[in-house]
């Protein structure tokens, strides 16, 4: 009798930790979904400012199309051509405020400050909820790793968890980080 009470015992408290190992990897698929969506709405803001100063007119022309054109891409970019998209945005926006004098062009049109300071905070915000993102799919992944996992399944049919990498490095006359170094 004993016997059966020590593995009616053991059954229990492994299916407690079973339980709890689930509960905990639907957390961490739940925390990759919210970051995603932070993620997808600072990539959305961003490129919905860097389309705005784009159009402005206040950029020369050569600068204006490969702005505005790199921004409609990120905009519109399909799933898995994204990552691409947002670095070729990211490559634009340095190569056109590679210099201050773009920045200031902007800056001396009406509504500019308002304008360059939204820029500023929407390529400083990128990179940071795009690490808050994949340190999320870090952590799925590390659990989903383990053997207990995989042999009873617990990750059920949610998708693997990727990374989201792209080139988000900031502009240099937009990175209020490099002007306090």
């Amino acid at each position: 009798m004993t016997t059966i009470i020590w593995i009616a015992v053991a059954v229990l408290l492994i299916g407690i930790y079973l339980s709890w190992t689930a509960g905990r990897l639907d957390r961490l698929h739940a925390r990759i979904d919210a970051a995603r969506a932070a993620l997808d709405a600072q990539l959305l803001r961003r490129a919905s400012v860097a389309q705005e100063v784009g159009t402005s007119g206040v950029l020369d022309p050569a600068a204006s199309i490969v702005l505005y054109q790199a921004a409609h891409e990120a905009r519109q970019a399909e799933e898995d051509h994204r990552e691409v998209a947002e670095s070729e945005l990211s490559q634009a926006l340095r190569a056109i405020f590679a210099e201050e004098g773009q920045l200031e062009a902007v800056r001396e049109a009406p509504g500019g400050e308002r304008t360059v300071t939204e820029l500023t905070a929407a390529v400083r915000r990128v990179p940071m909820a795009r690490r808050f993102h994949n340190d999320a799919v870090r952590a799925a992944r590390a659990v989903r790793r383990h053997r207990v996992v995989r042999v009873f399944r617990l990750a059920g049919h949610a998708p693997f968890p990727l990374a989201f990498e792209m080139d988000d490095e900031p502009p240099a006359v937009l990175d209020d980080r490099s002007a306090g170094n």
